[in-house]
């Protein structure tokens, strides 16, 4: 096979070579702080990770991908991701050996070396951000993932994960973000206070994700449509019993730049987590389920943000 007309390296055959055994590293911890790269496996992932590399390029930005390596056969089937590749280190290789570097027991014929983000939360802010989802100390690598996936479809500018929060470059964690990872800024290894005081001198409101909170996320919902559609008067005539003007005035605007503040799986947000935030906001349960899940939680918060903001 010649891709883009370059000359061809010899397959990979060996399993155990040096180099397999460097990118099979990359499943622990250890090896991608030390590198700085991460394995991300599969055709979707591969092609959002091109595609981000080819898109930073253009822009001028850091590179995304370092190295691909792929089988004979995957790229006969799929050779949009050979043309992606131009530009990228593209090795031929035996599916025993991607099976030797893959995490999983079947990558699907293509693995990518990719460079982890450099984003910082500064940079987000400077651009402007709008929406912003924050873990804290969400520690299970397939909730982070569907956080992260939620806030790309919901249109969210970035996502920051504090320092005591799973590593989002693990492999599970990079496989159940199914390729969101490669679409937006990810912030990780954030302390918890720079963060909320970042976000606040930069005008974003902070919200907490937190089913006791005081405030009703579909209150919050219909008060944004009041304002899209009705205006302020529409708005008195929807106040419900025991909420006066100033009280509603007191009420965060979804609207607005805002924050979102996810927590642990099991303990949800800290105490000081919730004194940080500028409000707590419940979403309302009208069957028996005691909570959310928090990939389930961020999903209707970031949603609630992204209609108000874009309506």
């Amino acid at each position: 096979m010649n891709l883009e007309g370059r000359p061809q390296a010899p397959l990979m055959s060996n399993p155990r070579a040096d180099r397999v055994r460097d990118v099979a590293k990359l499943a622990g911890r250890s090896s991608r702080l030390k590198t700085g790269r991460f394995l991300a496996e599969g055709p979707q992932a591969v092609r959002e990770a091109l595609s981000a590399h080819r898109a930073a390029a253009v822009d001028g930005g850091p590179a995304v991908v370092h190295e691909v390596y792929a089988t004979e056969a995957c790229l006969d089937r799929l050779p949009e991701l050979a043309d992606l590749a131009s530009g990228v280190m593209l090795r031929l290789a035996t599916d025993e050996v991607l099976a030797a570097m893959a995490d999983t027991v079947s990558p699907q014929g293509i693995v990518a070396v990719c460079h982890t983000s450099t984003a910082t939360l500064e940079d987000v802010l400077a651009a402007g951000a709008k929406l912003v989802a924050v873990l804290c100390e969400v520690r299970d690598p397939g909730n982070a993932g569907t956080v992260l996936r939620a806030a790309d479809s919901a249109g969210a500018d970035a996502v920051v994960l504090t320092a005591s929060s799973v590593d989002i470059y693990n492999p599970k964690a990079v496989r159940s973000t199914a390729g969101s990872l490669f679409h937006l800024p990810v912030v990780t290894g954030a302390d918890f206070t720079d963060v909320i005081h970042a976000l606040q001198a930069a005008g974003v409101t902070v919200l907490a994700a937190d089913g006791y909170g005081n405030v009703n996320l579909d209150r919050l919902q219909d008060l944004s449509a009041v304002r899209r559609f009705g205006g302020t008067a529409a708005a008195a005539s929807s106040r419900p019993d025991g909420e006066d003007a100033a009280a509603e005035a007191a009420l965060p605007q979804l609207e607005q730049p805002t924050a979102w503040l996810f927590g642990n799986e099991a303990q949800g947000l800290s105490d000081a987590e919730l004194a940080a935030a500028d409000h707590r906001v419940a979403v309302p349960l009208y069957g028996r389920a005691e909570s959310l899940n928090v990939g389930t939680a961020a999903t209707v918060c970031l949603y609630a943000s992204a209609r108000a903001q874009n309506g």
